[in-house]
C-alpha cells in the first residue's frame, strides 16, 4: 500500500425527509443569497424544488434560479451561470441535481474568481484556488460529485470533455435523501450505478499492490451496487436497496477507494468521454460499452488482479470468464455493451481515437496511445 493523506470537508446528510433542511446548512454557514442551479425540470415534479425553495424561504436566504443544465453538462450554460452570479454577487452555489448539475455547479463557483475563459481549469491553464461555497441537494447517485472536487464539462466547439479537480470545489455540504430517487427511469439507476461500479474499478485495477483492505471494501462496494440494481429495477422504490445503492456511489468517488493507490486508471472514463462529447449517450451507458473491452485488453498487465476480480465478483475460474461475466451482467440489467448498440459505425472509430489521444498518454495499469485507444474501439464493436 502507498503511502496517502485522506481528508474529506464535506459534511453529508442523509435520510428520509432531509432535503428540508438544506436552507439550515446554508444559513450556519451566514450566506444570504444563493444561485440556485438545477437541470431540465424533473424536480418541480417529484416535490424536490417545492422542498428546496420552502426551506430557502423559511430561512431567509435569497436565491437566483438558473435551469437548463444537461445530463452530459456544456461549456455555454457554465458560462451564462458565471456571469447570472458575477452580476447577481451571489454567495454560493447550491446544485439541486445530479453530477451533470453538481459538476456545472464546482465550475461557475470556480469562474466566479476568475477574469479569464473557465476552461483554462480544464487545460491546466488556470489552477483553482478559489471558489463559491457550494451546497448539493442530490438527485440521482452515480457520479460522487457530491463528496469530491472533481468536475467533468464538455466544451461544445472543440468537442472536448475534459475534468479538472480542485481542493475549494469540494461541497460544504450534501443532503442525500434516497426517496427522491424513487421515481428515476430504470436507465437511470442503470446507468448511474454503472458509472458508480467503474469509478472503484479504476482504482482497482491501477496496479498498485498490498492493498488487502481496500480491495475487500471496492469488492463489497462493486457487489452491493450491482445487487441494489438488480432489485430496483423491479422494485424502485424499495428504501433500504436505494439507499444503500446512494451511499456505494457516494463511497466510490469520495477518496476512499484511492487510498494507497497510484492514483487511479481512468482510462476508460477518458475513452468514454470522447464518446459522450461527440455522440451525447448517457456517460454510464458508455462506460458500460468501453469498460469491458479496456479490461479484455489489458488484462495480462496484472493478471493476478483481475482473476482476483472474476473469482471475488463473479466465482468464476480466469480473468477472461470474469470479464465476460461482467459484461454479460450489464447486458442482463439494459447497459449497452457494444458501440453497435448505440448506432455508431466501426467507420467512426479513428475520429473517437482521435479525439481521446489528445490525452494520451494515459492510464495507469498500461499507459495507452492512439493505436491502444484504437484497438481497444475495436473490441468494443464485438
Amino acid at each position: 500500500m502507498n503511502n496517502f493523506v485522506f481528508h474529506n470537508s464535506t459534511k453529508v446528510v442523509f435520510g428520509k425527509g432531509t432535503v428540508g433542511a438544506i436552507g439550515d446548512e446554508i444559513k450556519n454557514y451566514g450566506y444570504k443569497k444563493v444561485l440556485f442551479l438545477y437541470g431540465g425540470g424533473s424536480i418541480k415534479k417529484n416535490g424536490v424544488y417545492d422542498s428546496v425553495v420552502d426551506s430557502l424561504r423559511r430561512n431567509s436566504i435569497e436565491f437566483v434560479e438558473v435551469s437548463g443544465v444537461k445530463p452530459n453538462p456544456v461549456l455555454s450554460k457554465v458560462k451564462e451561470a458565471i456571469d447570472v452570479a458575477k452580476r447577481e454577487n451571489v454567495e454560493a452555489i447550491l446544485a439541486v441535481g445530479g453530477g451533470s448539475v453538481i459538476d456545472s455547479a464546482k465550475t461557475i463557483a470556480a469562474g466566479f474568481y476568475y477574469d479569464g475563459d473557465i476552461w483554462d481549469a480544464f487545460t491546466g491553464k488556470y489552477k483553482v484556488k478559489k471558489s463559491l461555497p457550494i451546497f448539493v441537494v442530490l438527485t440521482i447517485s452515480a457520479t460522487g460529485s457530491e463528496m469530491n472536487g472533481g468536475a467533468v464539462i464538455t466544451n461544445e466547439d472543440t468537442k472536448e470533455k475534459w475534468s479538472f479537480w480542485a481542493s475549494t470545489s469540494f461541497p460544504k455540504a450534501s443532503i442525500i435523501d434516497p426517496t427522491v430517487q424513487f421515481s428515476l427511469p430504470r436507465e437511470q439507476t442503470v446507468y448511474g450505478g454503472v458509472d458508480a461500479i467503474v469509478h472503484v474499478l479504476e482504482y482497482y485495477f491501477d496496479g498498485s499492490k498490498g492493498r488487502k483492505v481496500m480491495d475487500r471494501i471496492m469488492e463489497s462496494i462493486i457487489k452491493t451496487i450491482m445487487e441494489a440494481i438488480e432489485i430496483l429495477i423491479d422494485n424502485p422504490t424499495n428504501y433500504e436497496w436505494r439507499a444503500n445503492l446512494a451511499w456505494s456511489a457516494t463511497l466510490a468517488l469520495n477518496g476512499l477507494t484511492s487510498v494507497g493507490s497510484y492514483g487511479g486508471d481512468w482510462s476508460s472514463h477518458i475513452i468514454e468521454h470522447s464518446l459522450s462529447a461527440l455522440y451525447d449517450i448517457a456517460h454510464g451507458a458508455g462506460l458500460a460499452i468501453v469498460t469491458p473491452a479496456w479490461m479484455r485488453y489489458v488484462m495480462n498487465e496484472d493478471r493476478e488482479k483481475f482473476e482476483r476480480f472474476a473469482k471475488e465478483i463473479f466465482g468464476k475460474n480466469n480473468a477472461e470468464e470474469g470479464i465476460e461475466a461482467f459484461k454479460g451482467w450489464l447486458k442482463k440489467v439494459g447497459a449497452p455493451v457494444s458501440l453497435k448498440d448505440v448506432g455508431i459505425s466501426f467507420e467512426d472509430v479513428g475520429k473517437i481515437a482521435e479525439n481521446a489521444a489528445i490525452r494520451s498518454p494515459f492510464g495507469k495499469l498500461k499507459p495507452l496511445y492512439k493505436e491502444d485507444i484504437i484497438a481497444i474501439l475495436k473490441l468494443a464493436f464485438e
